[in-house]
């Protein structure tokens, strides 16, 4: 039966497509069927999850990836707030999603209606933005408003509520300009940037930090031709270690002698240790330029007068004009920028030959080999990652063209949805996840979502049988005879997968792994190798 009206809903479908938005993250219920039923015809394509956050997770990736914001969809009450703890990951992750939650009727609120709940309330927290629209006309204005807002600025989450009355309600038929969907440059004056370069390269030892916005593959190309333009590193961080960011290396070491560094959209906060001696210089000088004059404000209480020069800009905007003012000026001290370089890169020699102390278990370091033959076979290879103490060993050993990662909210059970939203954007390139043991709990349904699209990737547990993150600070701090609530069984997650439909590897011996990896790509299928590990504490690189 066809609709004989157009409604809101068919104005919200219709937006989505003026957009150019192509596939839509989601978990049914009864709030969202308008939009359903709208969108059959639209093309758009509804990939519809096991659980509401992991549509979040999906759209998130699917953002990081592409550099378009992420649409996922869920019903109002219990699936808007089963959706809402996903949007923490994507907002300290600085990447522009938009989650459309069904909402009970207008007519309706404050009479008790089924499944009310102040939604917009409950999302503000963790997003740039959250709304409920009031009428049908007011859809494809509020859906225009959301995209251009979470990727303005500092990118960003987005919340907007659809009332059931609004959806199904008579609409205005309208094509809305394509620029109201796009996002608004936060550009930063030639003669800030000149200035900012020219005092970055009078110092002896200067950094540029950037934030996790600044870490797509399009950005981290932009921000090695910053670097090569200016002669000055730059570096960007989105660990929840921060400084001691196995990734970056030794950079700690470096970050330690900085004499001047500028913030080019990143935050002074927790993972730089709020600027403080031992992990800055106590006479380190800092520039900072942010699209929001909030982060300013808090640079400013932490370092006060240390606090050189700050001016409001996005990241992308920003380094666009650094790179313009770079090609007017003399280049940075090479020997610094080299020095900088090879710390970021190194990486223990004893890495080279490690094995596990334990039988039928394997040294991360031995699992993790492997997959960068695989990761280096594309040039749009996708590198997932999540997790406590493996998703360390992951991020130090493997690198990729692309990568997604749980970010600085430290938040883990991202990666599985993560690797669909990522084969998703990226169709054709392997796409490999990292992730432990207990991170595979939170959204193991979700290999049913792979198989039933068609989404296959390769899955590789780290299975240490336990929460190792939390089992290494207690052992730490508290003792060997004071650990609690840290044991896992050691699950054949592999064959949790095959019983999804897809393919299962068990790996306990060094030797099985790179077969095992074969036959999960000959396969086709989502794939779990389940690999037995040692459960070792995250590595911290130093200079021996």
């Amino acid at each position: 039966m066809t609709p004989t009206k157009f409604r809101g809903a068919d104005a919200q479908v219709a937006a989505l497509a003026r957009a150019g938005v192509k596939q839509i993250f989601t978990l049914s219920g009864n709030h969202i069927m308008p939009v359903f039923d709208a969108a059959l015809g639209a093309g758009i394509e509804l990939i519809h999850t096991r659980h509401e956050a992991a549509a979040v997770h999906m759209a998130d990736a699917h953002a990081r990836l592409t550099g378009r914001p992420g649409i996922a969809l869920v019903t109002g009450g219990p699936g808007h707030a089963n959706a809402v703890s996903a949007l923490y990951t994507a907002q300290m992750a600085e990447s522009p999603v938009v989650l459309l939650s069904g909402h009970a009727p207008l007519s309706e609120l404050g009479m008790g209606a089924f499944q009310e709940m102040r939604q917009a309330e409950l999302a503000a927290p963790v997003c740039k933005a959250s709304w409920t629209s009031h009428g049908p006309d007011a859809l494809a204005h509020d859906l225009a408003r959301a995209l251009r807002t979470a990727g303005s600025g500092r990118p960003g989450p987005v919340q907007m509520n659809l009332p059931t009355d609004a959806l199904e309600g008579q609409a205005r038929a309208e094509d809305l300009d394509t620029a109201l969907f796009e996002a608004e440059p936060l550009r930063l004056d030639p003669q800030v940037a000149a200035t900012v370069l020219e005092r970055l390269r009078g110092a002896q030892r200067p950094l540029i930090l950037t934030g996790p916005a600044c870490m797509t593959r399009e950005s981290r190309q932009r921000s090695a031709a910053l670097e090569e333009a200016s002669g000055v590193p730059v570096i960007g961080m989105e660990s929840p270690r921060g400084v001691n960011d196995p990734a970056l290396g030794a950079y700690a070491e470096m970050l330690a002698q900085a004499d001047c560094v500028l913030l080019l959209g990143k935050r002074l906060d927790f993972t730089l240790r709020f600027g403080k001696a031992p992990a800055l210089r106590a006479d380190c000088a800092f520039l900072q330029i942010d699209a929001e004059s909030a982060e300013i404000d808090r640079t400013r209480r932490a370092v006060a007068a240390r606090l050189e020069h700050a001016a409001l800009a996005d990241a992308s905007s920003a380094i666009d004009a650094l790179l313009q003012a770079a090609a007017r000026g003399r280049a940075g001290d090479a020997g610094w920028r080299n020095a900088v370089r090879e710390a970021l890169r190194y990486r223990p020699p004893a890495w080279a030959s490690a094995t596990s102390s334990q039988p039928g278990r394997l040294h991360p370091v031995q699992a993790l080999r492997p997959l960068q033959a695989l990761l280096d076979s594309h040039p749009e290879s996708v590198f997932v990652c999540d997790g406590g103490e493996i998703g360390q060993w992951a991020q130090a050993c493997l690198k990729a063209p692309h990568r997604v990662v749980n970010g600085v909210a430290g938040s883990i059970g991202s990666a599985l949805p993560f690797a669909i939203g990522a084969r998703v954007a990226r169709p054709g390139a392997p796409v490999v996840a990292v992730l432990g043991d207990g991170t595979f709990g939170f959204h193991a349904s979700e290999m049913d979502t792979a198989v039933r699209y068609g989404l296959p990737f390769v899955a590789v547990v780290g299975n240490d049988a336990r929460w190792n993150a939390e089992y290494q600070i207690q052992l730490r701090d508290y003792g060997a005879q004071r650990l609690v609530g840290c044991e896992l069984l050691p699950t054949r997650y592999d064959q949790v997968t095959a019983a999804f439909g897809g393919h299962g590897e068990l790996v306990t011996e060094a030797a099985q792994m790179t077969p095992a990896v074969e036959r999960a790509l000959e396969s086709g299928l989502p794939a779990c190798i389940n690999v037995m590990i040692e459960g070792l504490a995250a590595p911290n690189v130093r200079h021996a």
